[in-house]
């Protein structure tokens, strides 16, 4: 096993429903995929009551007691992951948990957290554009959702079967595919590649500015053989590997928006043609992670730069700012043993996160593969 395969999984947690959604996805994850989980609880005082967890569980500011809720948090967290079959260790993050969680991803092989949106830890590790750790970590992020635009509660599968990916001629673009590839035959998954194309129907004056019917077809197929072009190497290495390819006219983020509640997981790069990052974590109104009805799978800029300066290395292999950092030498860190919450707490808990979880999700009308006229499709 690789280096890189030997890092352990992070999951963040802070006492909510949706938090302890991520804890069950990471858990399921990290038992697949062989690797060790560690969750990490964050506070900071003075407002951690009221910022950081999900209940006042003591008075503000008292250090102490805050500890002492963040242990009985990962108690909690620990018995949903005991439950996967995961023995997961345990870690106290105090201070600016934005700043110490990219920190932390240096050491570590994906980040999981999970979006409620409003408040709490989620918030403050989405964040805006400009600091988000999806876009600004060292390893990639997973973003758990928790429910949808319509408030509905998300069911998560144990078993992925369906990966999809958005993918340019960027190197963030192709970093994306291959990871989404090897996301994808890790669990023989089916996998979706998706390019977007621009939406031409504006006009000035007398003169329209959009392409004939024709011209618009030519368009299409050019961006389907750049697809093709672009995948043929992941081909040649998983030739047993379901994939699709599809050409969406219109946004990108619309296009990877609707495929989340068709996929298990979606992967994205954090940069990409046309401003990517902010189209991808955006806005609340705009953002592919705040509407996303499965996992988004962001590849951050530094992990992808790392990759380049060591292309003889499975690991990213960086100059001094993106080594690794001992976990004991980041301050605000603290490792704590933590015994898991009885078994029962952990059941009550997954029966709200999740009271299908058992079940797999019903394929319905939405799962149908769109007709010609919405979209170009190729099938391996």
């Amino acid at each position: 096993m690789d280096a890189e395969k030997k890092k352990a999984v992070l999951v963040g947690v802070d006492g909510t429903d949706a938090s302890y959604k991520a804890v069950w996805w990471a858990a399921n994850y990290t038992k697949h995929a062989g690797l060790e989980l560690q969750i990490v609880c964050a506070y900071s005082l003075p407002s951690y009551a009221a910022v950081s967890f999900d209940a006042t569980y003591s008075a503000l500011g008292d250090d102490a007691m805050a500890h002492t809720d963040a242990q009985e948090i990962l108690a909690r967290a620990k018995s949903i992951a005991d439950e996967q079959g995961v023995k997961a260790s345990t870690l106290i993050v105090t201070g600016d948990p934005a700043s110490v969680f990219v920190e932390l991803s240096r050491n570590y092989h994906l980040i999981v957290i999970g979006n409620r949106g409003k408040g709490g830890l989620a918030e403050r590790l989405l964040g805006t554009t400009s600091s988000s750790l999806p876009a600004y970590s060292y390893c990639p992020t997973v973003v758990v959702p928790f429910t949808d635009d319509d408030d509905k509660l998300l069911h998560l599968n144990n078993k992925i079967t369906r990966v999809a990916v958005g993918s340019d001629e960027s190197k963030w673009g192709l970093k994306a595919l291959q990871l989404a590839a090897d996301f994808a035959a890790s669990w023989d998954a089916e996998l979706t590649v998706l390019s977007a194309v621009p939406v031409y129907g504006a006009s000035s004056g007398m003169f329209s500015l959009a392409p004939s019917q024709e011209d618009q077809q030519h368009i299409v197929d050019s961006y389907l053989d750049d697809l093709r072009t672009r995948v043929e190497p992941i081909r040649d290495q998983y030739p047993h590997l379901d994939i699709n390819l599809k050409v969406v006219p219109g946004s990108a983020v619309d296009a990877l928006a609707q495929a989340s509640a068709k996929n298990d997981v979606v992967v994205v790069g954090s940069r990409g043609r046309g401003g990517f990052t902010g189209l991808i974590l955006g806005s609340t109104s705009q953002g592919l992670i705040q509407h996303a009805q499965c996992p988004v799978y962001v590849v951050p800029r530094k992990y992808v730069e790392a990759s380049e300066l060591a292309p003889q290395e499975d690991v990213p292999a960086s100059p001094e700012d993106v080594k690794p950092t001992s976990i004991e030498d980041i301050e605000g860190v603290q490792k704590v043993e933590v015994k898991a919450a009885p078994k029962e707490k952990a059941e009550a808990i997954e029966s709200i996160i999740d009271p299908n979880k058992q079940g797999d999700r019903v394929p319905d009308a939405s799962d149908q593969v769109p007709d010609a006229s919405d979209d170009q499709a190729d099938k391996h």
